[in-house]
């Protein structure tokens, strides 16, 4: 976003384990703090918090970008106890928000990757990931190599006002598209559906056909989640855009997850569209690919 502040920082360490089980990974690295995409539902607002920021412009204005990070990663994976276990990339920082381009942080990290055949996994909404279209398909040759585009809906109107700093949902097709015609295992995440705004048949069909369309490998979604910190800048975008949605909100989300039985009714209409499509669901396509390892480019949140 316009204005935004992007300092400088060291990491002492880069690798963060995560065990929780609904996740399909254990490790986690952010190359930024802060993410200029500015999406008004984003569950990693609330990390800005230990740093004494908010989680609302200060979360979009004050970036951090790690520049050591690509050193500090190759002393982790040199350990003797690094056991080349796949690594998520990007799930509390876009890795290509607009610093990247400038930083270049997320492409030396997977330099740092490709020499040491590790296994990783990115989730994004940026289009940059074209430019090291190079490195990927050298990491491709010794590991798997999954780049997950987040899209949650291709209207414009639903599109400026959640994701205002994202690039333009069609643009990230065809980014993936790109992906895809250079050999690199791409696909969509359908993350989150909102209820009520993008959770309903017609935007998962619009959806599922523009992946199809673009060449996605594998479609995987999710419905959205709010976290405290991410809820309090939320809520009051909702009031104000969608006032009827309000009281609805507040039912689903009086606790951090939606309902067992809403999530699982929104996931049925998703699998039977995707099969309508022949597109695959993430985790299978990725299961029956030849292990090499496992990059994956995936969402944020």
């Amino acid at each position: 976003m316009a204005g935004a502040d992007v300092q400088e920082i060291h990491c002492k360490t880069l690798l963060n384990k995560i065990d929780v089980p609904r996740f399909p990974f254990r490790w986690t690295m952010n190359p930024y703090r802060g993410c200029r995409h500015a999406c008004t539902y984003c569950y990693a607002r609330p990390t800005h918090e230990f740093w004494g920021l908010d989680s609302g412009r200060d979360f979009e204005t004050r970036v951090f970008a790690k520049v050591n990070a690509p050193g500090v990663l190759r002393q982790e994976l040199k350990r003797p106890s690094w056991r080349r276990e796949a690594i998520a990339i990007g799930t509390a920082s876009d890795p290509y928000e607009p610093a990247e381009a400038e930083y270049e942080i997320t492409r030396r990290l997977l330099h740092v990757l490709r020499d040491f055949q590790n296994p990783a996994s990115i989730t994004t909404k940026g289009v940059l990931v074209r430019r090291d279209v190079d490195i990927l398909a050298e990491l491709s040759q010794v590991a798997d190599v999954h780049v997950n585009f987040s899209i949650g809906t291709i209207n414009e109107k639903v599109w400026k006002m959640m994701e205002p700093g994202t690039p333009n949902p069609m643009s990230r097709l065809e980014a993936m598209q790109y992906l895809v015609e250079n050999g690199i295992s791409a696909g969509v995440m359908m993350a989150p559906l909102l209820p009520g705004i993008t959770d309903d048949e017609a935007n998962i069909q619009a959806v599922v056909e523009a992946a199809h369309e673009h060449d996605a490998q594998y479609l995987g979604a999710n419905v959205l989640f709010l976290k405290p910190g991410s809820k309090e800048w939320f809520m009051p975008m909702l009031r104000e855009a969608y006032p009827h949605l309000t009281p609805g909100y507040n039912r689903l989300y009086h606790n951090t997850y939606a309902p067992k039985e809403y999530t699982r009714s929104v996931m049925d209409t998703v699998d039977r569209v995707r099969r309508q499509w022949n597109l695959p669901d993430r985790a299978t396509a990725q299961e029956n690919m030849t292990p090499r390892g496992q990059l994956q480019l995936a969402f944020t949140a």
